[in-house]
């Protein structure tokens, strides 16, 4: 009988160190708190205590941080791996000049100052027009040596060659198609030809302001991205901008999108440089489809590629 009494004891006493196991394990898990913080320039969602990384956001026009955080719901999984997200209230802007760069660059280490975010793990993306923005940025603080330096960067489906975007809005109003096409095409040729002198035969003033010049395969305003992570992700759906707009292949921001990526592997190292075409990934956050959305972005994936060494 005592045998028997302390084979039971014995099991009793193990199951007990088990559960304790467990509880400690359950005790251990940590929860992260985060802040957020709202003013003019930006929003910014960072964790109470010392953050990972610091994921800079640029929206399209006329994004403003309510429209990003709508459209790009990454917040949660930003917090399970510790990044802050900060939110630019910076749009209405398919390019930049230098005194753009040098506002921005002011107005991020301010930012990084006054909010203590860490500046060795900076990660800076943007959504149509915020992706020219990104990239014109980003080349500008490398080539400075600026405190603020992106260790990677990230455009969705942004129109890169500023020169193609002005045929293609002559070319829309040629084809008569769509009132939301003609409405920005009017607008564009405005634009252009108020800031470029009046005709795309003025190319030099594209080359100095488009991230892109597939013409001349231009890439200046680029160059001090080597070394960088560069991710460009689109959504080729030819059927889709066919139906809504009569647009060809060729129109699309993913096909010059495209041959940046070619260019910029040959010129920098081949495994740094991606272009990640999507299907039907793009949807609004109303549920409406659109191939030019944030969605396109698998929000996992990204941070993946964020903290990946």
């Amino acid at each position: 009988m005592s045998k028997v009494l302390g084979i039971l004891l014995s099991l009793l006493i193990t199951l007990s160190c088990n559960n304790i196991k467990q509880e400690e394990e359950v005790e251990i898990i940590e929860i992260i708190e985060y802040k957020e913080i709202i003013n003019d320039n930006y929003e910014l969602n960072k964790p109470v205590r010392n953050a990972n990384a610091v994921l800079v956001l640029f929206g399209g026009f006329p994004e403003q941080p309510k429209d990003i955080k709508r459209e790009f719901q990454i917040q949660e999984i930003a917090k399970k791996n510790n990044i802050a997200v900060l939110y630019m209230n910076y749009n209405q802007k398919l390019w930049i000049n230098k005194s753009d760069k040098a506002h921005l660059e002011e107005l991020l280490k301010l930012i990084f100052d006054d909010n203590k975010l860490p500046t060795d793990n900076i990660y800076i993306g943007g959504f149509s027009s915020g992706g020219n923005v990104t990239l014109l940025l980003s080349n500008y603080l490398k080539s400075i040596s600026s405190s603020i330096q992106p260790k990677g960067v990230f455009i969705i489906d942004s129109p890169v060659d500023l020169l193609e975007l002005y045929r293609l809005a002559k070319r829309n109003i040629a084809r008569n198609f769509s009132k939301l096409s003609i409405h920005e095409a009017n607008w564009l040729i405005k634009l252009f030809e108020n800031e470029f002198e009046n005709s795309e035969n003025g190319i030099k003033k594209y080359e100095e302001f488009s991230p892109y010049t597939a013409e001349t395969k231009n890439i200046q305003n680029l160059l001090s991205l080597k070394g960088l992570k560069i991710r460009f992700y689109s959504e080729p759906d030819t059927i889709w901008w066919e139906e809504k707009r009569k647009n060809k292949p060729t129109d699309l921001n993913a096909f010059w999108i495209e041959k940046l990526t070619i260019i910029l592997k040959s010129k920098f190292s081949h495994s740094s440089v991606e272009y990640i075409p999507t299907k039907n990934r793009g949807y609004r956050s109303n549920g409406e489809r659109h191939p030019h959305s944030w969605s396109i972005v698998d929000k996992k994936d990204l941070v993946e590629w964020m903290i990946k060494k």
